[in-house]
């Protein structure tokens, strides 16, 4: 039988592989997604993740039409990239709020149905910058970095009931963002990574469906790097 699975901002880019990597194996999986139509053949429900009673009433559907979610892969974000001095009091706490505070709303609400089945994986999209550091990037980097606390703390206040929280931390991902880089950057990037290429988004999927699977269930408070070895010792 599938297990009940639920991605925050899976209607594109990583979150989107990573739902349908999940469907692929058989599981009931529902997206969130803020705006627009959910990509075709995924259950969708919107959600806003900044806004706990909207994080309540998603997951209200969702048990209602999977049963309670077994599997939390935590991967809604923003970006508001600019440098330290340019950057305002709401680039700042805009970003914290829906990727930190946001994966934190979630994961209290997922936690519920988890600790009464004695059981569940949590997963959270980090990033390489939140390991490394990037120039313009202060709001994104703290936020990413900070789910890495979360999921440590998680992990030991709830590895007794059997529930694991890890962090997958992806590094530059084939998309379209990245695809509108100058051939200039596209090459400063590329010479910082050992592999020499980007990620596709199928390959970060395929981690977090093994870190939420059971190959890994003595897995927990792990940060797992798909990032071609650009953070590698950090």
């Amino acid at each position: 039988m599938g297990r009940s699975v639920l991605v925050t901002g899976g209607n594109r880019g990583i979150g989107l592989a990573i739902a349908r990597s999940f469907a692929q194996a058989g599981d009931d999986v529902t997206i969130t997604y803020r705006s627009g139509e959910p990509p075709e053949g995924l259950a969708g429900v919107r959600c806003d993740v900044t806004d706990s009673e909207s994080v309540d009433a998603a997951f209200t559907e969702v048990e209602a039409a999977q049963g309670p979610v077994e599997v939390l892969v935590a991967n809604a974000g923003i970006t508001r990239d600019t440098l330290l001095l340019r950057m305002s009091e709401a680039d700042f706490t805009d970003v914290l709020d829906t990727n930190l505070t946001g994966a934190f709303r979630v994961a209290k609400r997922a936690s519920r149905g988890m600790l009464r089945a004695r059981k569940g994986r949590v997963v959270f999209i980090s990033s390489v910058v939140g390991l490394l550091g990037s120039p313009g990037q202060l709001n994104y980097a703290a936020s990413k970095a900070g789910l890495i606390g979360l999921a440590r703390s998680m992990a030991r206040e709830l590895g007794s009931r059997n529930i694991t929280a890890n962090v997958v931390a992806p590094g530059f991902v084939e998309s379209d963002m990245t695809a509108e880089l100058t051939d200039e950057r596209r090459k400063e990037i590329l010479d910082g990574i050992p592999l020499g290429r980007y990620a596709s988004a199928d390959e970060v999927a395929r981690v977090v469906r093994w870190v939420a699977s059971d190959d890994a269930t003595y897995v927990t408070g792990a940060v797992i790097p798909v990032d071609g070895g650009l953070g590698m010792g950090h």
